[in-house]
């Protein structure tokens, strides 16, 4: 078995030798005798285009999720937290070993309208960010959102970036008149809400 190695400049060549005609990728892969052969066959892919036309987009339900009525209401911490802990860890992305972020979607009179899991961190980080914290939101037409994750370690209490990522969120709601009710953070067995705990004023 014999083995090549084309130099730098060789590869520059015959990357410039492809672009000014693409079709060019293809007749080398048939042809390993041509004009840099030496890559073979199995070595090149027909050429491709990203599409360049705008495509129309809808929202699409993964699944329905059986809630009971009582909790089909989250006018309280506890019922945020029990319906987090009914839906969330079922989904096949959840990780308790991590922290999970979600999102509860509300109507106007508070009940539950959907839920999605925004963001998986490590053991103890989370990125957050509103683009898609919200994105669904305005998507389904919410009227408000409880945010809600988890704390691997089992011990509920927020830290300064929890507190922090959370009034961040509050004004992005303000400006999107999407209303943030509350930050639960879900424990084992506990929980806490950031509400009640006043970091929602500051």
């Amino acid at each position: 078995m014999t083995s090549t190695h084309l130099g730098n400049q060789s590869l520059f060549d015959f990357f410039r030798y492809v672009a000014q005609r693409p079709e060019r990728a293809r007749t080398l892969g048939d042809n390993t005798t041509g004009a840099f052969g030496l890559l073979g066959k199995k070595s090149l892919v027909a050429p491709f285009t990203f599409p360049g036309k705008p495509y129309e987009y809808k929202v699409v339900a993964l699944k329905e999720c059986p809630t009971p009525e009582k909790l089909q209401l989250c006018d309280t911490p506890q019922s945020a937290a029990d319906y987090w802990r009914l839906h969330v860890p079922a989904n096949p992305y959840f990780n308790p070993e991590c922290e999970c972020f979600s999102v509860l979607l509300m109507n106007t009179r508070r009940r539950v309208k959907g839920h999605h899991l925004v963001s998986i961190g490590t053991i103890d980080t989370l990125l957050v960010h509103p683009r898609e914290v919200f994105r669904l939101a305005v998507i389904t037409s919410a009227a408000a959102i409880v945010l809600a994750h988890n704390h691997p370690s089992g011990e509920p209490t927020p830290s300064e970036a929890d507190i922090k990522v959370t009034r961040d969120l509050v004004r992005a709601g303000q400006l999107l008149k999407i209303e943030v009710l509350d930050h639960i953070i879900i424990g084992n067995p506990n929980h806490c809400s950031l509400r009640e705990l006043g970091y929602f004023y500051q």
